[in-house]
This record gives C-alpha cells, sequence and structure tokens, in this order.
C-alpha cells in the first residue's frame, strides 16, 4: 500500500512562481537576488499558512543554486540542489523556536555561524515561530544577528510580529505576507483537483477557501478531508455544505426575504429547521449579522469590494441588495447586533432569537409609518367637519380637573356650548410648542406600535387652553403638593427627594438632591411634576431648579481610644487630671 502524503506537503511550492497570492514578496527577493542586494536577515510575518516558511526555504534553496538562470528559478540538478530537495543540505539549518527557545539553544546556533559552508555561497539559518524565544535568548541572539559573516543569512518567521523586540526588528528586512484571496485560494485547489482525477464542483472549492480565511494550507487540508468524505473521487457543493457543517448562504437569503415581507411564519418554521439541522442558534445569529453587513455593501458600487464572497454569491448580494432599502438594512443591523450581544445573557435563547425575527419583521411597517400622516390629511380634505376656532374670552374647562400628569397644550380649542365654558378676567397666554412635520420623520425605532391592516389613525383630540395664573402660595401649601406626587407616583427615590427641606426664592423651587440617580429621575419627571404645582397652586409661573449637594457624614467615636480623645477635647480638663494622676492610656 503506497504511503499517503498530504496535499500540503505533496503540492508545495518548490519555486517563487508557483507561490500563490505573494507575488509582492516574490518579486522583491526575486530582484533582490537578480541585483544581489540580499540582506542579513529577513523577517516573514503574516497569518497561518499563507507561505512565510516555504518562501523562506525556497529563497535558501535558490541563492545556494549553482546553475541559477536568468528566471531566477533553481537547476534542480547541481549538487546544492539535490541535497536540498533530499533534507540533507548541510547549508540550511531550520530551527524551531516554540520548543528551542532557551539560551542555549541561541549560543549552539551561534557557534555552528562561524563555519563557513562546505559548498554553495550561504550558510541559511531558518527560525520559525521566532517571537517564542525568551528575552534572554534575543538578547544573546542580537550582536550575531547585527553582524553576521558575510555568508550567513538570517530568516526569522512569526505569526506574532508584535512580540519581537523593536532591536530585532530593526536588524530585519519586513516582509508582511497577506491573506491569500478566495479566488486564488479556489483556483489553486482546483489545479490539485485536476492532477489528482478528482471532479470538483467549483462552488465547493470556492466554499473551502473560504472556510480557510486565508490560509492554503488550510484549505488543502480540507480538500483532503472533504475528498475523503466524498465518494466516488466526486467534490459536490452539498458534500462539503454537510462535512464542514456550513450553514448554506441560501438560509439568510431567504429568511431576509420573509423578513422583509412581514411574513413570520415563514421566518420561524426556517430557524426551526435550521436548529433541527443540528446548528446553533448563536452562530446562525452571526451569520445573520454578516449576512446584513454584505448587503449594506453591496448598496454601494464602490464597497462591493469589501464582500469576501464566491463571485456567484455576490451576483446573489447585489439583486437582494438592489431590491431593499439602506435604511431597513441598518435598522436590521442594529437590532441584529443588540441580539448577539444579548444572547449569551438569555435564559431562553431560543425565544430571544425568535422574538428578534419578529422584530425585524415589523421593521418595514415601521418604516411605513412616515406615510401615514398624509393619509391622513386627505381625509380632513374630504371631511365636511368645519372647526371654528374660539374666541379669546371663551375656553374650556379650568386645567385643574385635567389629571397630574396630563401635560396641557397652549393651542385654541374648539368653540363649546355656554354649558361647559368659563369665563375669565385674564388674558390667555398661547405659547404653541413646536411641532416636527410628520410626513418629513422617518423613525427607524422596531418598538414602536404597528397599526393593523384594518386599524384606522386616530384624529388628534383638541386639547384645553392653557391659561396664565399668578394666585400666591405659602411654602406649607407648596410642600403639602411636593407631598400629594410623590405619594401618587409610589416611588420611594422620589419620595426621599420630595419629603425634605427645599428652597423657594418667589416661584422658583429649589430641590436639594444627594446624587446623581435622583438628577436623572428628575430630568424625567420634572415636566409632570411643574405641570401638577401649577394646577394645585394655581400658579403658572412655577418652575424648577436643582443641585447636588453632598452631605458630610460626622464620624462618631467608636473605639475607647475615639472616645477619650473626643471626650478629651470637648473638656480638655481630663488631659490635666491624667498628667496629675501620672496615669497611662492603656487601650
Amino acid at each position: 500500500m503506497e504511503k499517503f502524503v498530504v496535499s500540503a506537503r505533496k503540492y508545495r511550492p518548490i519555486t517563487f512562481d508557483t507561490v500563490v497570492g505573494q507575488s509582492h514578496i516574490t518579486t522583491t527577493l526575486q530582484n533582490a537576488i537578480r541585483t544581489n542586494h540580499l540582506a542579513q536577515a529577513f523577517l516573514f510575518c503574516g497569518p497561518r499558512g499563507v507561505g512565510k516558511t516555504t518562501c523562506a526555504r525556497i529563497l535558501a534553496k535558490t541563492i545556494n543554486c549553482q546553475n541559477l538562470g536568468e528566471d531566477i528559478s533553481p537547476c534542480n540538478e547541481c549538487e546544492s540542489c539535490k541535497s536540498f530537495n533530499n533534507n540533507a543540505s548541510f547549508n540550511i539549518h531550520e530551527l524551531d523556536a516554540a520548543s528551542n527557545n532557551s539560551v542555549e539553544d541561541i549560543r549552539n546556533l551561534t557557534d555552528q555561524v562561524r563555519f563557513p559552508p562546505q559548498y554553495g555561497k550561504y550558510k541559511v539559518y531558518i527560525i520559525d515561530e521566532v517571537h517564542m524565544l525568551s528575552q534572554a535568548a534575543f538578547n544573546a541572539f542580537l550582536k550575531t544577528l547585527e553582524e553576521p559573516p558575510s555568508y550567513a543569512i538570517f530568516i526569522l518567521a512569526t505569526t506574532e510580529k508584535h512580540k519581537i523586540l523593536p532591536t530585532i526588528l530593526s536588524r530585519c528586512q519586513i516582509f508582511d505576507f497577506n491573506r491569500i484571496q478566495i479566488k486564488d485560494i479556489a483556483d489553486h485547489l482546483a489545479n490539485v483537483a485536476r492532477k489528482e482525477n478528482i471532479q470538483a464542483d467549483y462552488q465547493a472549492l470556492e466554499l473551502i477557501a473560504q472556510k480557510a480565511d486565508g490560509g492554503l494550507r488550510d484549505a488543502l487540508s480540507m480538500f483532503d478531508l472533504n475528498v475523503t468524505f466524498a465518494a466516488g473521487n466526486e467534490l459536490t457543493y452539498k458534500s462539503v455544505l454537510d462535512n464542514l457543517h456550513i450553514l448554506d448562504y441560501d438560509y439568510y437569503f431567504r429568511m431576509t426575504d420573509f423578513l422583509y415581507k412581514g411574513d413570520i411564519t415563514g421566518a420561524l418554521l426556517l430557524y426551526n429547521d435550521v436548529l433541527e439541522k443540528g446548528f446553533d442558534g448563536h452562530q446562525f445569529v452571526v451569520g445573520l449579522n454578516e449576512h446584513f453587513r454584505n448587503l449594506m455593501v453591496s448598496k454601494d458600487p464602490q464597497t462591493v469590494k469589501l464582500l469576501q464572497v464566491a463571485e456567484s454569491i455576490q451576483k446573489r448580494y447585489l439583486e437582494q441588495a438592489s431590491n431593499l432599502p439602506l435604511g431597513y438594512i441598518l435598522s436590521s443591523l442594529s437590532v441584529g447586533s443588540h441580539l448577539d450581544i444579548n444572547y449569551k445573557a438569555a435564559k431562553n435563547q431560543r425565544l430571544h432569537v425568535e422574538i428578534g425575527l419578529m422584530k425585524l419583521s415589523q421593521i418595514q411597517n415601521v418604516l411605513n409609518l412616515s406615510e401615514l400622516p398624509a393619509v391622513v390629511g386627505e381625509e380632513k380634505k374630504k371631511s365636511n367637519v368645519t372647526e371654528i376656532p374660539a374666541k379669546p374670552t371663551q375656553v374650556m374647562q379650568s386645567i385643574t380637573n385635567q389629571p397630574p400628569a396630563v401635560n396641557p397644550v397652549a393651542t385654541y380649542a374648539p368653540q363649546a356650548t355656554p354649558s361647559v365654558t368659563t369665563q375669565v378676567r385674564e388674558t390667555p397666554v398661547f405659547t404653541p410648542r413646536p411641532t416636527v412635520t410628520p410626513s418629513k420623520f422617518k423613525s427607524t425605532n422596531i418598538d414602536l406600535p404597528v397599526p393593523g391592516a384594518n386599524e384606522k389613525p386616530k384624529q388628534t383630540e383638541s386639547q384645553p387652553v392653557f391659561v396664565a395664573k399668578e394666585k400666591s402660595f405659602t411654602q406649607e401649601q407648596l410642600q403639602r403638593a411636593l407631598y400629594r406626587f410623590a405619594e401618587e407616583r409610589n416611588n420611594a427615590t422620589l419620595e426621599v427627594m420630595l419629603k425634605r427641606e427645599f428652597g423657594l426664592e418667589g416661584t422658583l423651587l429649589k430641590l436639594r438632591l444627594d446624587n446623581q440617580v435622583q438628577m436623572d429621575l428628575l430630568t424625567q419627571i420634572k415636566q409632570d411634576l411643574a405641570t401638577f404645582l401649577r394646577q394645585q397652586l394655581e400658579n403658572s409661573g412655577i418652575q424648577i431648579a436643582a443641585e447636588i449637594v453632598e452631605t458630610q457624614i460626622e464620624r462618631r467615636p467608636y473605639t475607647a481610644q475615639e472616645k477619650f480623645e473626643y471626650l478629651a477635647n470637648k473638656n480638655p480638663a481630663l488631659w490635666d487630671l491624667k498628667d496629675k494622676l501620672g496615669m497611662e492610656l492603656v487601650f
């Protein structure tokens, strides 16, 4: 039985031309070899599986090739290339810093540097995972790295450049390896499948490439896994989905269609199907948020390049994004982010996700609320009811008959019959509040009530007229009004605030608060409190101000020594008595 060699080793690049997705690195290294501008030390950094160690080996093999061509490719026929291919080269030394990170390991390496190569031009030292070296090992390596012999070249490879000392970085030429693009990985996998006589669906290869997250080694490992899982050397899109346990994009596209149409039933049934297939609810929520993010970047041609998906999936995103308004997508992202944040804290996580889906399904209805005021205006035009403005001397019943929490609105009221009006001598003061035109305001709050299909918008009822009054009141009357307001609200914090000493300057009520919590509570109920006091005391000039007053708590004596010092400070004769009697205080 022939020994199986994994694809990551079998199809490992052996020349610069075969390196995938790192053309900026390979071009620079080839030009350095061609112009004889090789540095004494290189640092290759980047994510895992993108070709750092591979490029280091290719560089070491190329600079020692005795028959190097103009295309900067090893000949694979000279003594140096043959020994390298057989892993028997004495000019190339590899050190795994993850397991050899002590000072002694670095000293052994520096001792080897003193000996020149037996054949070839250079001795190359490849130190992988160099960030794992200890502080002392880095310091022992500094001198040799800065002034190595002319035949010595160091190539350091790491995935965490930020952990390397700045003194090491300053002595190296730094090459940053990029994550390999999905298309480049898929094309490379297609080439491997062709050499292995495997019938592979290109969409399946794109799915593997996306799952690899920019690492070619991970992609090749998943490719071998899926080939073993598939039957008859045929790699299909469905088999890759089942093997890698990936939630298909089709679920998110269908879910978005259900949510935009307001189909709660379809959305809940589709989510149940996802759970029955064994997928985690949090994984679905994260994927749904990523789906809305992809839809958002698909709305603008300049941001389409941010889509890290296959070309076939990218077309579907562009198609669905063209049918969705940007406001809906942004509101869905807001709801989805809160759904993701609170998922772990939810006791019933399935219900938590289902409630979130219900909110998402009502977003479009909430956005359409901005069109309702225009409809109301059309109905008013068609109606035969004529509103007659009231005369200034005719007002509705006194606002003292209204509940305390109602805020009077200064506006003209319809003309009422004599039985429900009251003649007053004061001239009414009308100060209408600024209003926002409803037709120009669009709300994206999904918690707003959504009218039903047969429900008609409610007409705004006329509010009573606010009449300015200047009746005088005493501090006791104000205190009783504050007590009544606190008792009606039934709030312990509010009772503490309003049932304490306050200041009164004319009609300005000055409340003294203890902390910011009370200040925040007062800010919420300040308008209602002012309205209540004006009604109860029949004075429209009442204003409310507040300030936080820090109370200093007097410390009482607790221990025996503190009690004695407290009494002695009040009566200094105790110190004289102690001195005259020659007493010693023992506490």
